[in-house]
């Protein structure tokens, strides 16, 4: 599967569970850790770890398993797919961490046309 669809399948099931200000943002310019960083917050540990879930079983779906799942007991919880790399935070962890701001020059894309309106 081409990596910006395997984006859209991540940002779907994370906007259907009600996870939020969701960013998808384009690296490969810039690092060799992947194509992709999918960045989004839950309200709480439970939610994180309730979107990591939907993002794994859509995946799943799709015949996509991880390489590696992080921090499935905290705020922070990272699923690697090679190619594209999702991270999901409480908003406290995600505003300590500011990978967005780390990954500046990366290129934010547009996720508007995968999520239900």
């Amino acid at each position: 599967m081409e990596a910006i669809k395997k984006v859209e399948t991540v940002v779907k099931a994370i906007d259907s569970k009600k996870g939020f200000d969701i960013k998808a943002i384009k690296i490969d310019d810039l690092t060799i850790l992947g194509d992709y960083f999918i960045i989004a917050s839950g309200s709480s540990s439970t939610q994180v770890r309730a979107l990591a879930d939907e993002v794994d079983e859509k995946m799943s779906e799709q015949g996509i398993e991880p390489n590696h799942i992080e921090g499935k007991t905290s705020g922070w919880i990272l699923l690697d797919y090679g190619d594209v790399v999702v991270h999901v935070f409480t908003k406290d962890e995600r505003e300590f961490y500011s990978l967005e701001e780390k990954w500046k020059d990366g290129t934010e894309i547009d996720i508007n046309d995968f999520i239900v309106k």
